[in-house]
């Protein structure tokens, strides 16, 4: 099964100041800041979701094609995605921009002081996924994640007119988002993808019911946070699938994007919603264990040793299969 994810590729620039930054403001002052902050370190992490996806299915050979637009300065990054089994020959390159980037620096109380660069990833809306389906003989199944809203539509619409089965997946885009371009993009997707606050909103934004959006969509996936993930399909009872017990929290960034690789995988590999519903929760607590959306290593005798656990012998036997 081919599958091809778009969405956003970036990295992230995470800087500490030792420091409170309210001590550096003064009250009568605020209409004229002009401050520098000397940091104690600099923590360059890669990501983006497109990218954080295609790295998790990498990680489960299933060879993902990652579509997004890149900056001139992609080549460190695309040798690591290499490496790690993703195919990126359908990354548009930039010949002036930057890859997306964001710059965040954060104080000894926690507070932050970020910004987001979108570089490269504007040019998403130039890049045509027949281009990318006649180089693979194909496409099965196309992610359309969060991305360049142009680029998102131009997908979208290009996915329908050519009968390729899509998956919806707003994420950060949502907020910015109105309730027409919601519903343009979310109109006939096989899978709408999303938590369970972006649920809500998807629905206050539409105007459209649960019933209403489910009826427009093959399939449902609401990520419930620590409670695991509901699958929901017209005429069928949902699916609920809960997530492994966590051996440590260490950070939670990257894990929706973890969930949907797990999940992705399983459909590349033809086994039930179910299964690959527990294969995506237990990506996820993989990642939420570690630092950093990429930085995690797949051991297959770990993984399938949590995921036995998690989910018993027979669901475990099923996966090894696929797994290899």
């Amino acid at each position: 099964m081919r599958i091809a994810v778009t969405g956003s590729i970036a990295t992230d620039h995470l800087m500490t100041f030792p420091g409170r930054f309210a001590d550096q403001f003064v009250a009568d002052r605020l209409h004229t800041v002009s401050l520098s902050f000397l940091v104690d370190n600099l923590d360059v992490r890669r990501g983006g979701v497109a990218a954080n996806i295609a790295f998790g299915m990498g990680q489960l050979g299933t060879r993902p094609i990652l579509v997004g637009a890149a900056g001139f300065d992609f080549d460190e990054y695309r040798a690591w995605l290499d490496r790690h089994g993703v195919d990126t020959e359908s990354v548009r390159i930039s010949e002036t921009l930057h890859t997306a980037r964001f710059v965040c620096t954060t104080d000894a109380d926690h507070n932050q002081i970020g910004s987001f660069y979108t570089g490269a990833m504007s040019e998403a809306r130039l890049i045509e996924l027949k281009t990318v389906a006649d180089r693979v003989g194909g496409l099965d199944l196309v992610l359309i994640g969060a991305d360049d809203p142009e680029g998102m539509l131009r997908h979208t619409e290009e996915c329908r007119s050519r009968s390729i089965p899509f998956a919806a997946d707003f994420s950060q885009q949502i907020a910015r988002m109105e309730g027409n371009e919601i519903r343009v993009l979310m109109e006939g997707a096989t899978y709408l993808f999303s938590n369970e606050y972006e649920k809500g909103l998807i629905e206050t934004k539409t105007g459209w019911s649960d019933d209403e959006i489910l009826a427009k969509v093959g399939h449902r996936v609401t990520t419930l946070g620590s409670r695991g993930v509901r699958i929901e399909r017209v005429g069928e009872d949902p699916i609920e699938v809960g997530c492994p017990e966590e051996e440590r929290k260490a950070d939670p960034t990257g894990v929706g994007d973890a969930f949907r690789a797990g999940f992705l995988s399983g459909l590349a590999w033809g086994v039930s919603l179910e299964r690959a519903a527990q294969v995506g929760c237990m990506l996820a607590t993989l990642v939420i264990e570690t630092v950093g959306t990429q930085e995690y290593q797949l051991s297959r005798a770990h993984f399938m040793e949590r995921f036995t656990k998690a989910y018993g012998q027979s669901a475990a036997e099923e996966v090894q299969t696929c797994l290899g």
